[in-house]
């Protein structure tokens, strides 16, 4: 990589805001008293990625949520053929 093309990349990244979110995040992380053991997944937490906790949380949700759409969609096609069964008995 060129020089000007690290300086441009560099300037990029300033006037984006990430060098400035970079350097808190680590002076965080140096300010920790007790260090995380995995300080990668100590950045992406401070930086609001969802931990594995999360993931698995909102993956349950979305199940549970998956089987109520399909047990409503099962009773509108209930509801749906009874209708048209009085529809047709009048």
């Amino acid at each position: 990589m060129s020089e000007s093309a690290k300086e441009q990349f560099r300037k990029y990244l300033e006037q984006a805001g990430a060098i400035d979110v970079l350097v808190k995040v680590l002076v965080s992380l140096y300010e920790e008293p007790e260090k995380p053991k995995q300080a990668v997944d100590y950045i992406k937490s401070v930086l609001g990625a969802p931990t594995p906790a999360d993931f698995e949380a909102i993956s349950a949700e979305r199940d549970g949520l998956k089987k109520q759409l399909e047990e409503a969609q099962q009773r509108i096609a209930e509801l749906e053929s009874k209708v048209q069964q009085l529809e047709g008995g009048h």
